[in-house]
């Protein structure tokens, strides 16, 4: 737009020359009233009060007020170096009463429910609360801020320092009082009232007590912890008998390791040289240090190791845990070396399963710290020997990492329980210690006869591990259900769930896995023609109706006799593994005494983590043995066994020096397993290959496993179902497997997971790689069954932020502005 400035006309003055429009002031009547209002709102700039003038202020004599301290002093605030106190509390209008612990305090004769919360530093009362009190003694003025939630703060009206009385007990406090609006409660408790006395909790009850009057010892404060722990780690939501379920916890918190007998079984090392193994010490960083120090300073504490002077010395390693810690470790590998084996003689698994087919109730015991029950035969505590750069010290107790550890412990635990195995009350294999029973009843009564062998013993139970009155379980490869023995499904699982193939690729990778096995597959050419001529060269790929047929067949074949064969600890055993950026795979096979040939016993195949697809394909081979072990441990741990891989460098990185973190940790591992390593070429291992490449889809974990189940106890629907399974064995494709509900489609046994869990699972998987809908669907849709699972994860993607951030926007796209052409003259263009 133009202005032409010849054209613009002056304005007038709106109400031109004349005087007698202007606006008259009013006239004050009470000159010296409005005085007196002005005077009211002046603030004294020496005592910061309202009223007067600092010329003529009374205060003048005190000196300089300080407006930080709010003090008469003779600094100014710029220069006050006095700390503001911040003191954080707990301010939460919307507190539930029901899950908080309350006490009665008592203050001149005033009793009053207050919460008692150890986050907050402050005692603290309400100003209604306050008044009601009596004199106590003036409020004083102070510089605390108390911050709450969202970082509130509030300033609190005053302080004042009085007795209160709780559980009888007197403590000395300063209180602080705030305005009603900042708590829900008349009362709050902080720490610097309880950091006065002991608190001994037990649920949502809580005792004060005084810690010089406190007749219970530290010991049994510890085991009140420990149980409570316990109680809240423990699910036995199976256990319909609410009484059974409070003897098995009564049973827990009685518990207590108390060592009054000894088992004559030590740990004695023998070794085919008598050349000294020594090292010299590692170097480690600073903060590497520290917590080889403080890990030392515990064991000298507990008696675990003492000072040495051994010619034998082995180097120290720190290893990286699931949870980020870190542990010591002794790296024995050259003294394993020349370590003569010992091997304990295991049962016989048939044995051990006809004794479980009479039982219906189970329970399975898990030992803390296990080899560290075992002593060291003093004339052999020298070969144990490790160097660090604080000293050179050696193990009183049996350490993790020599070689016959597990065999050791093996006579030593079966020798502590020898005479309820001979009662047929407990079962031991390996460290895995069953106690079966007819019914509940006697469980409990067996269950509370092993408890009390182990607290004799000195034993400590990791109780997170154990199961308790449980009515079927996973044994030796065999699913043990209301006395009777069935297959277990987790030996084929990496078969039966192979996906169907989709491309060429795939077609050859499953009969690269069929094919190994083909010797014991009548007909195998026959069985799998649709699917070989689909590799011919001019063959348009179509997965039809005969080519499904043909897939499943193998998959059925492959996962019964005389394919797959029954564990024999005496029988040639061998592991195959394989590793690829998508997952592990490996497969225990063992020779038949039928046909001396090589028969699968156990299939397994797991998806690589997010973390675990940045590992290098060394570390990838490395971890694919290490989860074979962990699969296969209770099959090949105190026999011989050979592992097979495509790796070329695993088994001279195992014989290095120096090794990193990582390796040394699954190095360590190996030391407890009896192995020798064979190397093949991949197209030697093509039926653990195939697994790899297409592996069993592993979204949840055990301890997901678990919340589903708590999530399927708590759903009614879900329950409703299970009660109508009680009654007959399937209704509407629902069957039950090991407590949980699962929903058969189509030949496949998915996981109901209830209505509350369904989101956040599919969140989840989603958030795995930010996957589209389909590859979202395709990685739940053979494991969990999810009405509606398409919708729900169309909605799930649509709110993920991620996503919509990294989404291409719609419609016209943003582009530079069109600027009007400058002219020369001023304010031509706006």
């Amino acid at each position: 737009m133009r202005f032409d400035y010849d054209k613009v006309k002056p304005n007038k003055p709106k109400f031109g020359n004349e005087t007698k429009d202007r606006i008259k002031a009013p006239k004050i009547e009470n000159k010296d009233k409005f005085k007196d209002t002005k005077l009211n709102n002046i603030r004294c700039f020496n005592c910061g009060a309202l009223g007067h003038k600092s010329t003529v202020c009374e205060n003048k004599i005190k000196g300089i007020k300080c407006f930080k301290c709010n003090k008469f002093r003779d600094h100014l605030a710029k220069d006050c170096t006095i700390k503001k106190e911040h003191s954080n509390v707990t301010v939460d209008k919307t507190t539930s009463c029901e899950n908080l612990t309350t006490k009665i305090v008592r203050i001149n004769d005033l009793n009053i429910v207050s919460l008692i919360d150890t986050g907050s530093q402050k005692t603290l009362i309400k100003k209604s609360i306050f008044d009601k009190i009596g004199k106590i003694s003036e409020l004083e003025q102070s510089n605390i801020k108390l911050s709450g939630l969202g970082n509130t703060t509030v300033k609190p009206l005053g302080i004042f320092k009085t007795k209160i009385i709780i559980d009888d007990l007197e403590f000395e406090s300063e209180i602080c009082v705030v305005s009603d609006s900042s708590l829900s409660f008349d009362f709050i408790v902080g720490c610097n009232v309880i950091n006065q006395c002991t608190l001994i909790v037990s649920g949502k009850e809580i005792k004060f007590t005084k810690p010089s009057d406190n007749s219970l010892s530290d010991s049994f404060l510890i085991n009140v912890a420990e149980v409570m722990t316990h109680e809240q780690e423990i699910d036995l939501t199976h256990i319909q008998n609410k009484e059974h379920q409070e003897k098995v916890l009564n049973l827990l918190r009685n518990y207590k390791p108390n060592k009054i007998k000894k088992i004559d079984v030590k740990m004695n090392i023998r070794l085919t040289s008598d050349i000294p193994i020594n090292s010299s010490p590692r170097r480690f960083p600073f903060i590497e240090k520290e917590i080889i120090n403080e890990q030392i300073e515990q064991w000298l504490k507990d008696k675990i190791i003492r000072p040495s002077t051994s010619e034998y010395s082995s180097p120290v390693v720190l290893v990286k845990k699931k949870d980020g810690s870190s542990r010591l470790c002794i790296d024995y590998r050259r003294l394993n070396k020349i370590t003569v084996r010992e091997h304990f003689p295991l049962p016989l698994i048939d044995d051990l399963l006809d004794r479980l087919q009479s039982a219906n109730i189970f329970s399975t015991l898990d030992l803390k710290n296990a080899f560290f029950h075992v002593d060291i035969d003093p004339s052999s505590k020298k070969y144990t020997s490790f160097v660090t750069d604080t000293g050179q010290y050696e193990f009183n107790k049996m350490s993790f990492g020599l070689t016959n550890s597990p065999s050791v412990f093996q006579r030593y635990i079966y020798n502590v329980f020898r005479d309820l195995i001979k009662e047929n009350v407990v079962m031991i294999y390996l460290d895995d210690l069953v106690i079966f029973s007819e019914n509940e009843t006697q469980g409990i009564e067996r269950l509370q006869r092993v408890l009390k062998t182990a607290s004799e013993y000195g034993l400590e139970l990791n109780i997170k591990k154990c199961q308790f009155l449980k009515r079927e379980i996973e044994f030796l490869g065999r699913r043990i259900k209301d006395g009777k023995l069935y297959a277990s499904p987790l030996k084929i699982k990496a078969v039966m769930n192979f996906p169907e193939s989709k491309c060429t690729k795939d077609i050859r990778s499953y009969l690269g896995l069929t094919g190994y096995f083909r010797k014991f597959i009548p007909h195998y050419s026959a069985i799998a023609k649709p699917l070989s001529d689909l590799l011919k060269k001019d063959s348009n790929f179509s997965f039809g109706l005969k080519e499904r047929e043909s897939f499943n067949e193998l998959k059925q074949i492959l996962s019964k006799e005389p394919v797959l064969c029954l564990y024999n600890p005496k029988s040639e055993t061998e592991i195959h593994t394989d590793a690829s950026i998508d997952g592990f795979r490996a497969c225990l096979l063992q020779k038949s005494i039928a046909d001396n040939q090589l028969h699968p016993v156990y299939y397994m195949s797991r998806k690589t983590s997010d973390t675990e697809r940045k590992y290098s394909s060394y570390e990838l081979e490395v971890m694919a043995v290490i989860e074979a072990l962990k699969k296969f441990r209770p099959y090949v741990l105190g026999i011989p066994f050979k592992i097979v891989t495509d790796c070329i460098a695993f088994k001279q990185t195992m014989n290095k020096k120096d090794i990193s973190s990582k390796i040394a940790r699954w190095a360590l591992m190996l030391e407890e397993y009896d192995y020798v390593i064979e190397h093949r070429q991949g197209t030697r291992m093509r039926h653990v290959d195939a697994l790899s490449r297409n592996p069993v889809c592993m979204i949840i974990q055990d301890s997901l496993t678990l919340q589903i189940l708590k999530a399927q106890n708590s759903d009614e629907n879900v329950k409703a179902i299970k009660d109508l399974l009680k009654i007959k064995n399937q209704h509407d494709d629902y069957i039950i497997k090991g407590d949980l509900l699962y929903k058969s489609i189509k030949g496949n046994d998915l996981l109901v997971v209830p209505e509350d869990m369904q989101m956040s699972l599919i969140k989840s998987a989603h958030e795995k790689g930010h996957f589209s809908v389909k590859r979202t669907e395709d990685h739940l849709i053979n494991e969990f069954y999810i009405p509606k699972l398409k919708q729900k994860i169309e909605k799930c993607i649509s709110n993920c932020i991620t996503c919509i951030l990294a989404s291409k926007k719609q419609g016209k796209q943003e582009g530079e502005l069109h600027p009007i052409p400058k002219v020369e003259l001023p304010l031509d263009t706006y």
